[in-house]
């Protein structure tokens, strides 16, 4: 499962079978982690004709992304792995992102895929496999990083297709599905993770929340 961006992602996979539930909410609208992740693991499992005593794992995404989506979601994770006595482990969810890219995207050869998450107050968490890993910065900052034909993708990718292609990057159009993070991919990677210690999975806010207590 994935919760680092807008949209609420499950999936149920197996090396032969891969069966995805999504949540995508229109632009401008409120995430809706709490009320339908659940409810997404239960439509994945049922198209997909199992039941929990079929899955071996949990793996979710731990960000970077938006402090509420992620919480929410390794919450999620952490009490159906103690209460299915399951093994969990955590994938970020960047490196999904530039997973579930085509390197062949519309005929062009990127030399990386860059993936981009709208991270807010003007700043984009962003990773390239084999470059640079999870970083918050600003547009301007990732674009000095760009080589020129990097396929870009994500919804920060979106939001600041103008910074990015001018520093030469390939931005999909905005809907395409290379924008969204797959659960599929989270499922696969986190079947080549060692699983750890439930409880001391955390999230990857990357920086510091916009709340912070006030002095007393």
């Amino acid at each position: 499962m994935d919760t680092a961006t807008a949209a609420t992602a499950v999936a149920v996979w197996a090396p032969e079978v891969a069966v995805e539930r999504r949540d995508d909410p229109p632009d401008g609208a409120r995430p809706a982690h709490a009320s339908r992740l659940l409810a997404l693991i239960e439509e994945a499992f049922s198209e997909a004709g199992v039941a929990w005593e079929s899955i071996d794992r949990i793996a979710v995404g731990v960000g970077p992304g938006g402090f509420t989506g992620l919480r929410i979601g390794i919450a999620t994770a952490r009490a159906l792995a103690q209460a299915r006595d399951l093994p969990l482990v955590g994938v970020s969810s960047l490196a999904a992102l530039c997973e579930g890219s085509d390197p062949q995207h519309e005929g062009s050869d990127p030399q990386r895929v860059v993936g981009v998450i709208d991270a807010r107050r003007g700043e984009v968490f962003a990773a390239s496999p084999g470059a640079f890993e999870p970083v918050a910065l600003a547009p301007a900052a990732l674009a000095e990083r760009i080589v020129p034909g990097s396929l870009a993708v994500g919804d920060g990718a979106v939001r600041f297709r103008e910074e990015l292609e001018r520093a030469g990057a390939i931005v999909p159009v905005d809907h395409s599905p290379l924008h969204r993070v797959s659960a599929a991919q989270i499922c696969r990677l986190g079947a080549d993770v060692e699983p750890g210690d439930r409880d001391a999975l955390l999230p990857d806010y990357r920086r510091e929340p916009d709340a912070k207590p006030r002095d007393k």
